[in-house]
Parts: C-alpha cells; sequence; structure tokens
C-alpha cells in the first residue's frame, strides 16, 4: 500500500500532487525512529506532505518544536539532493541522493546509546 495524493478539479486548472514519501522511504524512516522510540528518546512523530516539499518531523514531546526534520524535495535532487537531515536550530546536518546515507547521521547517536 502506498500513500499518493490525487489531484483535484478545483478552480481554474488541475491542481499538482503534493510531494509525499514513497512506503520504502516511510520504512526507513520508521525504522530509525522506532530505535529512538525504544530507547526513550523519541516520543512523537509528524508527517507533511506540502507542494514541494514532504516533512517527517521528530518531537521529544508533543507540545515542542521538533528536534530534527527529514525533509525529501525533490526540485533538489540534481543539485544537492532530495534528502536532508535538519536541526531544531535549521542547521542541515546531512543532505544527500540517497535516503538510507542521510539517515545514517543517527548512527552516531545509537552507538552513544548502547554505551
Amino acid at each position: 500500500m502506498s500513500i499518493e495524493v490525487l489531484p483535484t478539479n478545483s478552480g481554474r486548472g488541475r491542481r499538482q500532487p503534493d510531494v509525499a514519501f514513497t512506503r520504502a522511504e516511510l520504512d526507513q524512516i520508521l525504522n530509525v525512529y522506532g530505535f529512538f522510540v525504544a530507547s526513550g528518546d523519541w516520543k512523537d512523530y509528524a508527517i507533511d506532505m506540502l507542494k514541494d516539499v514532504a516533512v517527517f518531523s521528530i518531537f521529544r514531546r508533543a507540545s515542542e518544536a521538533p528536534l530534527y526534520r527529514i525533509e525529501k524535495s525533490p526540485k533538489l535532487a540534481r543539485k544537492q539532493g532530495a534528502y536532508a537531515v535538519i536541526s531544531m536550530s535549521g542547521q542541515v546536518l546531512k543532505r544527500g541522493q540517497d535516503l538510507a546515507q542521510v539517515l545514517r547521521i543517527f548512527d552516531r547517536q545509537k552507538l552513544r546509546l548502547a554505551d
């Protein structure tokens, strides 16, 4: 099953579909997310599918600003890479073409939790 947003026929023209994560991309993200939920570090998440970017936000508590945002921006695919991990302060921690490679930024945190 994949998540898909269909265009609507409202107004003058057809609406372009929003950018969304594929099922395979969500599986990769949720594997990392699940590890940190099990360790008690992360508590909540949100998924936003906007016109030009899809965002998976990670929260320590639901009432706070997101600790991290994992963004998919297809417009940047040929330039800097479609995927990015962004910190709470807005700093881009890792950017690239391959989601699995970008998500490896969290491997260092996993090692610290294991100690």
